[in-house]
Parts: C-alpha cells; sequence; structure tokens
C-alpha cells in the first residue's frame, strides 16, 4: 500500500502520513455517493441550507486548530491564515443567500390552461479536485453550492494540504449529512484520473495547473459530462498616470507577495506610466523590504516559505535568465536574515529593466518575485497586458472610472479590477479565459454549473 508523506516547507519534517485508497475503497465511495444522492436531492432546500450552515459552524470553532494545520501543510504565516477560514464562511453565506432564488422553478404563466416551468436538477456526484495554496477557498467554490443544488461530493485534496480534506468531512459529519452525500478520497494521479473517467460522476471541478487542467479534459473526453477549470495564472496590473502612488504601491505590492506569491490571481507583472514609473519603483522596493522573512509560526512572520524547494528553484530560476538577459534585481536578498540559496525561502524580488522575451514575464512564476515595466501610454500598456497565455484577473489603477471601464472592456481577461487586485468578490463570478481555464464558480451563475435546466410544459384538460 503507498504512502502519501506530507513534508511541511516549514522546516522540512514530516508532517504526517496517509496511505492512498486502493480500487476497492474507490468503488465504495462512488458507490455510496450515487446510491444517496436521490434522497439528498429529495430534502428540501431549506434543510439542505440548515445542514450546511451547521458544516459553517464547526469551521468557526475550529479555526484555531485549523489555522495552524494550514501554516504547518503549506508554510502561510501564522498570522494570516485565520482569515482563509472566515473566507470560507464568507463565500458560502453568500452562496447560501443566493440558493433560494437560483435554485427556485422559473414559471411562465402566460397561456391558459398550460403549465410551463424550468426548474434547476443537480447533475448527480461532484468530483472536486483542489490545490494546496489555498486549501479551503479553492474547494469551498464548488463544494457549498454542489451540496446546495442536491448533488453529492467528492473531494480530492492536494497531498500537500490532505488534512484539509479530512477537516471537511468532520465538519459535514458534525452536520449530520447523511452517509456518501459528503465524502474525501486520498488518491494517487492514475486513480483521480480514474474518478474523473468513471460514469458514475457528473461533473468535475479542477484547480490547478494548466497541465493538471488539459489531462483532466482529456480523460473526460467523450464522456459527456461537464468540467469546471480553475488554471494558471499571469496577472498584470496597470499603474495609469493619474494614478494615487501610495495606495497603488500598497496594493500591488501586497497582490504581489501574499503567501509568498503563491496565488493563481495574485500580481506578476506590473506596467507603471512613464510618468510614474521612477517613485512608484522606488517605493514598491521600499515596501517589499520591510517583510519578515521567516519561520511561518513566528507571529512576526510576514513571509513564509515556498510550498517546496522545487518551487522555489524555479522562482530562482526565472531571475537569474531575467538578469542575464539584461534585467536588475531591486532587493539585495541578503539583506534577509534565511540563507536564500538553497530550499523552500525564498526573499521576495522586484525586477527592472524586463521584457517579454523573458520567462519572468511570459510564464507563471508563484513565488514572490514581479516584474515592472515604463510605459509610455494606456496602448502599450494593454498590447503588454494581452500579450500572455493566461486571463484571470487584471488590475487597473486610476483616479478615473469611465478610464478604468474602457481599458478593461479590451483586456482579455475574466476579472477587471480597479484599485485593488488579488481579491474574489462572491457575488461576482470567477472565471478565466484562454489558459487560465473555462468554466465559474461563485455568484448566481456558479449555480448554472452545478445544475442542469429540465423543462416542465404541462398541458390541462
Amino acid at each position: 500500500m503507498s504512502k502519501i508523506q506530507l513534508i511541511s516547507p516549514a522546516d522540512g519534517s514530516l508532517y504526517c502520513e496517509r496511505i492512498y485508497a486502493d480500487d476497492k475503497e474507490i468503488d465504495q465511495i462512488l458507490v455510496a455517493s450515487k446510491l444517496v444522492q436521490p434522497e439528498w436531492k429529495s430534502t428540501s432546500l431549506d434543510d439542505r441550507i440548515v445542514s450546511c450552515r451547521k458544516a459553517l459552524a464547526y469551521f468557526s470553532d475550529h479555526k484555531a486548530d485549523i489555522a495552524e494545520e494550514i501554516t504547518w501543510q503549506m508554510g502561510r504565516p501564522i498570522r494570516y491564515v485565520e482569515g482563509e477560514v472566515e473566507g470560507l464562511i464568507e463565500r458560502a453565506e453568500v452562496m447560501l443567500a443566493l440558493a433560494s432564488e437560483q435554485l427556485a422553478p422559473y414559471g411562465f404563466g402566460d397561456q391558459p390552461g398550460i403549465e410551463r416551468y424550468i426548474q434547476r436538477d443537480p447533475l448527480g456526484t461532484v468530483f472536486v479536485i483542489a490545490p494546496w495554496n489555498y486549501p479551503y477557498l479553492t474547494a469551498v467554490n464548488t463544494i457549498i453550492p454542489a451540496l446546495v443544488a442536491g448533488n453529492t461530493v467528492i473531494l480530492k485534496h492536494s497531498v500537500q494540504t490532505l488534512l484539509c480534506a479530512e477537516r471537511f468531512q468532520k465538519a459535514f459529519d458534525f452536520a449530520g449529512l447523511p452517509h456518501g452525500v459528503f465524502q474525501y478520497v486520498h488518491a494517487n494521479h492514475q486513480s483521480a484520473s480514474a474518478i474523473v473517467a468513471d460514469t458514475r460522476v457528473g461533473f468535475v471541478a479542477f484547480t490547478g495547473s494548466v497541465e493538471g487542467g488539459r489531462s483532466v479534459e482529456q480523460t473526460a473526453a467523450g464522456l459527456f459530462k461537464g468540467i469546471g477549470l480553475e488554471l494558471g495564472g499571469k496577472d498584470p496590473a496597470y499603474v495609469l498616470s493619474d494614478a494615487n502612488i501610495e495606495s497603488s504601491v500598497e496594493g500591488i505590492v501586497d497582490g504581489a507577495f501574499f503567501n509568498s506569491g503563491q496565488s493563481c490571481c495574485g500580481i506578476e507583472r506590473v506596467y507603471v506610466h512613464e510618468r510614474n514609473f521612477d517613485e512608484f519603483v522606488e517605493r514598491a522596493v521600499a515596501l517589499a523590504s520591510e517583510y519578515k522573512l521567516g519561520f511561518p509560526q513566528d507571529s512576526e512572520t510576514t513571509l513564509g516559505p515556498l510550498v517546496n524547494a522545487k518551487a522555489a528553484d524555479w522562482v530562482r530560476q526565472q531571475i537569474a535568465e531575467a538578469v542575464s538577459m539584461g534585467a536588475k534585481s531591486c532587493i539585495d536578498s541578503k539583506t534577509f536574515s534565511l540563507h536564500q540559496d538553497q530550499g523552500a525561502y525564498l526573499a521576495p524580488q522586484i525586477l527592472v529593466n524586463v521584457n517579454h522575451t523573458m520567462s519572468l514575464m511570459k510564464e507563471e512564476s508563484f513565488g514572490p518575485v514581479v516584474g515592472i515595466m515604463s510605459v509610455k501610454n494606456d496602448d502599450e500598456a494593454i498590447t503588454l497586458m494581452n500579450d500572455s497565455d493566461f486571463g484571470l484577473t487584471a488590475s487597473l489603477w486610476t483616479a478615473d472610472l469611465k478610464i478604468a471601464q474602457k481599458l478593461g472592456d479590451v483586456i482579455q481577461t475574466g476579472t477587471v479590477f480597479m484599485n485593488r487586485c488579488d481579491y474574489l468578490d462572491p457575488y461576482l463570478p470567477w472565471v478565466g479565459v484562454k489558459q487560465s481555464g473555462r468554466g465559474c464558480t461563485l455568484s448566481h451563475i456558479g449555480y448554472e454549473q452545478l445544475t442542469r435546466p429540465k423543462s416542465f410544459h404541462m398541458r390541462l384538460l
């Protein structure tokens, strides 16, 4: 039996071990999910909402323990992790508040003797494949609306955050869900692919890499099941000529370096109008240099390790390549206390004299680094922002709402921000274009992905 060893990036220690599910266990999970789904569907919507709220109460009551587990599993500083649990509850509450209206039958009463309406039917079993970087926030986007809509859910979490899957199970067990309505599985890639291909699964929600999303899409090809893919990002920010530089620096630096830059919607490239370029860079370097790189369990730490040394080495490689091609690094990593040449710990870095021939400005970094370019005007900025294989979010920093709306209309992205970034509003759909994915979660539109319309045309004799 194959073991999973969860190595903490905080100190390289073995944090916990689990066993991968075998074929028999996976079949039992799928059988239980399929058998109980009609019963769960027939449960009233109000009762399904009440059950989900009980699960949220569990998360609230265990927030401190969950936060400590997140820190050890993926390295986020302890001072920030309780915010993820709070965010989970906030998003879930929004989706619960939207449920009654979005899942109610929609009728047409304009023909005498005819009863016509559309109802939203669940898809059956929803298989959620969740990532480690925001282990609760990414998963809850699908889990709660899927359950409320009458689906059953199977969750496969990243091996780096497998305890999060078990916490979800504890929460829904506490809420009293019937056996099989929510289940988790610790599965390797081969077993996960088999679940994706299984006809008992009606929908697959995947959050992760482009390569992983491509694999899911290929596995499900020809099976006529729905797929939601939230993949990579190389999200740009543009600081216009009229921008408030102080607030722009504050927001963009936080958007680039929070969670050690390990966010699909984090800022990875910045374009600044030439009028503001020097001041912006000077202020950004000063602010980034104030980060406290250190052990994530230390309450003073503001920048923890990356998820592992391999991820940090990729960022080091991007920086070294850019510098070899003429880029200039603005921060001396030796001013940070931890050794920077190896391991998962990596100081924040800002580079200038960058261009789009460099991997740093084209390929996802997923680390604490950002390149900044000077631009002459809005047209140049938009051309550069759209010069990417990705399109998840983009942010515009300006005092002019009309200009932001005009520019936002031509940016190839799923979400346009003005004077903020790296944020999910649960009332708005979370969606990507190009290699950032397909489908959407959150908002009222998120329910459409997890249900199918069923039409009723009833003639009264």
